[in-house]
C-alpha cells in the first residue's frame, strides 16, 4: 500500500529533525535515510502536482485562470 501524504511528509520532518539534531554525522543511517527520504518526496511530490492539476481543471471549468483573476 502507498503512503498517504501526511505518512510521507512525516517521514521527511522526521529524517530532517534527525540530521538537524545530530553532533556528528551518522554515516551507517545515511544510506536508509536518503533512501526513504528520496521515496517520500516522490510521493509528496505526486500528490502535490495531483492537487494542481485538480485545481487548475477546476479553476478553468469556473472561467478563471491560474494567475487567481477571474477572466
Amino acid at each position: 500500500m502507498e503512503q498517504t501524504f501526511r505518512e510521507a511528509y512525516g517521514v521527511l520532518q522526521q529524517h530532517a529533525e534527525t540530521l538537524r539534531e545530530q553532533q556528528e554525522p551518522n554515516i551507517d543511517d545515511l544510506l536508509k535515510i536518503v533512501t526513504e527520504s528520496v521515496a517520500a518526496y516522490q510521493v509528496c511530490k505526486k500528490r502535490i502536482d495531483a492537487v494542481e492539476e485538480a485545481l487548475k481543471k477546476a479553476l478553468d471549468g469556473a472561467g478563471v485562470d491560474g494567475a487567481g483573476t477571474a477572466g
